[in-house]
């Protein structure tokens, strides 16, 4: 009963190997222990470009930024000339039933979409108007419309 079988032999290998690697990550993490570092050997800096670096950055290299330019939230809208705002075009389709048409930008030649509610007098096809624009739910939208003469 004293004979060892050959599966047993290579458990044994296996286990002894395992305890030796155990021990050698064990002693392996006493010597590259982190424990007790000081404060500057710890610290990361950010350089110019925005990536980690053990150095601090060279203050020669620091650009200035004003406050100004800073942006937080949505752009701020661009100042719109007085002459753009006003706008001419042709009524390209305008449907009473529904309350609802498009207006050709002579300008830019696009479509404009239009609403009853923005009329100042009733339009119909192929009139003359002017008008101004807003960005609605789906798009640029007619607002203020008048018939020009």
């Amino acid at each position: 009963m004293g004979q060892e079988t050959a599966a047993k032999k290579e458990k044994e290998k296996k286990k002894a190997k395992q305890r030796q690697e155990k021990n050698d990550k064990k002693k392996d993490r006493q010597a590259n222990n982190n424990k007790g570092k000081s404060l500057e050997d710890m610290m990361a800096y950010v350089d110019e470009n925005g990536n980690l670096s053990p150095t601090p950055p060279d203050p020669r290299k620091k650009k200035v930024i004003n406050l100004e330019d800073i942006q937080l939230g949505a752009a701020r809208p661009e100042a719109v000339e007085a002459r753009e705002i006003i706008r001419n075009g042709v009524v390209t389709f305008f449907n009473d039933a529904k309350g609802y048409g498009f207006i050709n930008d002579l300008a830019s030649q696009e479509s404009v979409f239009v609403h009853i509610n923005q009329l100042s007098e009733p339009i119909k096809e192929r009139d003359k108007v002017t008008f101004e624009t807003e960005m609605g739910q789906k798009g640029l939208s007619a607002i203020k419309v008048r018939k020009t003469v």
